[in-house]
């Protein structure tokens, strides 16, 4: 074995050892290396033969539920949802609702003046009336929504707290996005 004096400079001859190595991502930030290795390994097939490859995943089984994974399943085989997201649910559907019939008397308005006969005063008035009253039943079920929001806030941790509806502002725009005929 041939032992080599360290305390002695290289010879000039030899420039291999001359040579800094250079790793081949210095200066390369982390998740580079990380996505060029996970690129090499898709070229070369390596995530093809995989077990599971293409089925979905199995999200049901948590080995982190211990004594309490019965319970869950049984709530969850039953069709339970805590009272919170129940609340929150009845919310969204209800804000839809609401929405949807919004939706349909603009285009109840849009069509009555798109027509090629102007629409006749007893329609007008008719129209007119449907958007007072809807206006009111709008105002009315936001109000609501906004009581159901102030229970869900106290009620339901923090991520899933909503603001509240701002109601006047809300029934302005349908005012203004569905303006009453002149009579």
């Amino acid at each position: 074995m041939d032992f080599k004096d360290w305390r002695k400079l290289p010879e000039e001859g030899n420039e291999e050892e001359k040579a800094p190595k250079v790793s081949k991502y210095r200066g390369r930030r982390f998740y580079d290396y990380i996505d060029e290795q996970i690129r090499e390994a898709q070229e070369q097939g390596k995530f093809e033969n995989l077990q599971g490859f293409g089925k979905p995943l199995n999200l049901d089984d948590n080995p982190y539920l211990g004594d309490k994974a019965l319970g869950y399943s049984l709530l969850k085989s039953n069709d339970y949802v805590p009272a919170e997201i129940e609340l929150a649910n009845e919310i969204s559907k209800e804000l839809e609702r609401a929405e949807s019939r919004l939706a349909n008397l603009r285009q109840r308005g849009q069509a009555l003046q798109a027509r090629r006969v102007p629409p006749f005063p007893s329609e007008k008035r008719a129209f007119n009336a449907a958007i007072e009253k809807e206006a009111a039943e709008y105002e009315r079920k936001l109000r609501e929504l906004n009581r159901k929001i102030l229970t869900l806030n106290l009620s339901a941790p923090s991520a899933m707290h909503r603001p509240l509806l701002e109601v006047e502002k809300l029934v302005q725009q349908f005012r203004e996005s569905c303006p009453p005929f002149a009579i």
